[in-house]
């Protein structure tokens, strides 16, 4: 094999990126990441990390970084948009997984990555301000080509093969699928933010209420570090039925006067919705979109990974952990079979089926189906006793087929050979 800058190429330094990036120096493999904005900073919002995605952040060691920043999440709980309980279940370590939940905001949990990696890999790992406009491939390695942040170029880099870890706007997956139609929309925008609030419930509950017709809401904790007031940093989530979607900008302001007034009348004994809304300093705006599985990610020596392979609407609290799995995969592909095309064909053969399949799950039925059953069959009107709407072992069913077609039922996770 002919000499490379490193061995692998990532074009990324989100979530899945940075996670493949630890995986591959656990592995001894040479890498380097490339991302296009000039400075990496903590921002976004709340992400749940489930059990399967969680054990592999601990086998990198960084159980105790998580545990540190994150809200073990305790339970699982649904409301109708009356405020009536429809349906509860244990999470994490609570439900019997041998690795927790975590409720957590992106931002500290790109941090934990990205610490770790400057610690680990060095503080050059990581080269900002180089966007990637595409990648070539001979039968020896991969060049890169850059531009910086004012779209002027920025060089390249040479490496055995190339991991396009860039997001839902993936220049890589531009190159292979230069004909892919605009996002698929689910008829569903969403306005996201975070408000400091007394605990809620638990204090570790991962809350969802309502239904999208007339609206529904997805609320948790990801910060337990307590304010004066002790209050948490409390996640939430409002989502509606729209013909008109939302522009797909991650950072795109929100405005409360387009989804407020669906939630003017939850005033629940547990939560007065409407003020943990205006409470929030920040709305963010964004379609629930998601493109068709691809029927491979692998092109010779150049792979996709996270986001840039597999959008999903986000409805299993899932996207996050699907990238996770992705990277550690990769990693134990390419450290058993050694860098290069043979270990990209089988991580493709691997992961495209097992996340096609949540892509499409996520559409059907993702652990919100519980809501939609409920809603549809009661007609959005109160209830009596929830067992004559809607048997509760049909609503633990929904639960447990979402577990299995994700990767994180507690027998299969249990019994699961590591992927490095």
């Amino acid at each position: 094999m002919a000499q490379h800058d490193t061995q692998v190429l990532i074009l990324g330094a989100g979530i899945g990126g940075l996670t493949l990036a630890l995986s591959l120096h656990q592995a001894g493999i040479a890498c380097r990441l490339y991302e296009a904005v000039p400075e990496l900073k903590p921002l976004g919002v709340g992400v749940n990390l489930l059990p399967h995605a969680v054990r592999e952040l601990d086998e990198l060691g960084l159980l105790g970084a998580l545990d540190a920043v994150a809200v073990r999440t305790q339970e699982s709980v649904f409301f109708t948009e009356h405020g009536q309980l429809i349906f509860r279940e244990p999470a994490g370590t609570a439900a019997g997984y041998d690795w927790p939940q975590f409720s957590i905001h992106r931002g500290d949990l790109q941090t934990v990555l990205l610490a770790a990696v400057r610690e680990r890999l060095g503080e050059d790992a990581v080269v900002c301000g180089r966007r990637c406009t595409g990648v070539t491939q001979d039968e020896t390695g991969v060049v890169a080509r850059f531009v910086d942040p004012n779209g002027e170029p920025a060089g390249e880099a040479r490496g055995a093969v190339a991991v396009g870890c860039d997001g839902v706007h993936s220049a890589l997956r531009r190159q292979f699928y230069p004909d892919e139609g605009a996002p698929r929309y689910s008829g569903v925008n969403m306005w996201r933010g975070t408000t400091w609030w007394e605990p809620i419930l638990s204090g570790a509950s991962m809350i969802r209420a309502g239904w999208l017709t007339v609206g529904k809401m997805v609320i948790y904790p990801i910060r337990d570090v307590r304010d004066a007031q002790g209050r948490q940093l409390i996640n939430w989530v409002a989502e509606i039925e729209d013909e008109t979607p939302a522009i797909r900008d991650w950072s795109r302001p929100g405005r409360l006067e387009d989804f407020l007034p669906a939630f003017a009348d939850w005033h629940f004994d547990w939560l007065d919705v409407p003020a943990l809304i205006r409470a929030s300093e920040d709305v963010l705006e964004y379609p629930m979109v998601d493109q068709d599985p691809l029927p491979r990610w692998t092109h010779g020596r150049i792979t996709l990974l996270g986001d840039a392979a597999h959008p999903m609407v986000p409805r299993g609290s899932n996207g996050a952990g699907q990238a996770i799995l992705d990277a550690r995969c990769l990693a134990g592909r390419l450290k058993r079979q050694g860098v290069g095309e043979d270990a990209l064909a089988a991580y493709d053969a691997e992961r495209v089926p097992a996340t096609g399949n949540v892509v499409l799950t996520n559409r059907r039925n993702p652990p919100d189906a519980i809501l939609r059953e409920v809603f549809e069959r009661s007609g959005g009107q109160r209830f009596i006793d929830i067992e004559s709407v809607v048997p509760r072992a049909e609503l633990q069913a929904i639960s447990d087929n979402y577990k299995r077609v994700a990767g994180y039922d507690p027998a299969q996770l249990r019994a699961r050979p590591s992927f490095v």
